[in-house]
């Protein structure tokens, strides 16, 4: 989004909220919307993940970016380590910094 506009075209039944955290437009969302699935970009509070387990114990699917290297890093990040334990992530993909894509966990 730049000043309330979206900058790509993601497709006639696609929502995309701007101005408000993530974890509040996610809830949002569930609630009212009944999505199929959502995507957010760079979680990483408790407040996110908890609106994340809403979303799956609700029946909606994910796509959800985080920062890390490797599997490890997930799994002792003490936010995003609650994803894994919760047995939400179904896969991580890592992309590199030659944007070479691979799967590095996989449920």
């Amino acid at each position: 989004m730049y000043k309330g506009i979206s900058q790509n075209d993601l497709g006639e039944r696609t929502d995309i909220l701007d101005n408000i955290s993530k974890d509040v437009g996610m809830k949002m969302l569930i609630r009212s919307m009944n999505p199929r699935v959502i995507a957010a970009d760079e979680i990483g509070t408790k407040e996110d993940v908890e609106a994340i387990n809403y979303g799956v114990t609700s029946g909606i699917n994910g796509i959800f970016t985080a920062h890390g290297g490797n599997l490890e890093d997930i799994t002792l990040n003490p936010i995003l380590s609650k994803l894994y334990d919760l047995k939400i992530i179904e896969k991580v993909i890592l992309i590199g910094e030659n944007r070479n894509v691979r799967v590095i966990y996989s449920k």
